[in-house]
């Protein structure tokens, strides 16, 4: 049963991160008219450094993908690692209206890498 729940839940990360990844080469999801002006400061830094987007992108869905299959699922939460953490920081430092949702996916995120820490033991290992 646990496992079934982890499968849907890691489809349901894997798909919304292959979104948002997809979502930043060709724009499909109109940006909201009433974003903090913390945020609009944020990504206008972020679109200064032209490979930062499409590099941000393209780890979330290859991340997404990874994630959607039980067998690569280790793989794919190291690769999504650091936006999850940039998801979690931007949250928690700029605009806080969306930490219910990080919150959300870091949870299932922790449950992954919980799930699979067998598979990562000889990266910690001398």
């Amino acid at each position: 049963m646990k496992k079934n729940i982890l499968n849907v839940l890691s489809a349901l990360l894997g798909l919304m991160l292959i979104n948002a990844g997809l979502n930043k080469f060709f724009n499909y999801m109109p940006v909201p008219k009433d974003l903090p002006e913390a945020m609009v400061k944020d990504f206008a830094a972020i679109m200064e450094i032209s490979w930062l987007l499409p590099l941000v992108g393209f780890a979330e869905v290859l991340g997404g993908l990874l994630i959607l299959l039980p067998r690569t699922r280790a793989l794919g939460a190291l690769v999504l690692f650091p936006v999850m953490v940039g998801i979690l920081l931007t949250n928690l430092l700029v605009e806080r209206s969306g930490l219910p949702i990080a919150i959300a996916i870091w949870v299932i995120f922790i449950w992954i890498i919980f799930d699979n820490k067998r598979k990562y033991l000889p990266l910690l290992s001398k």
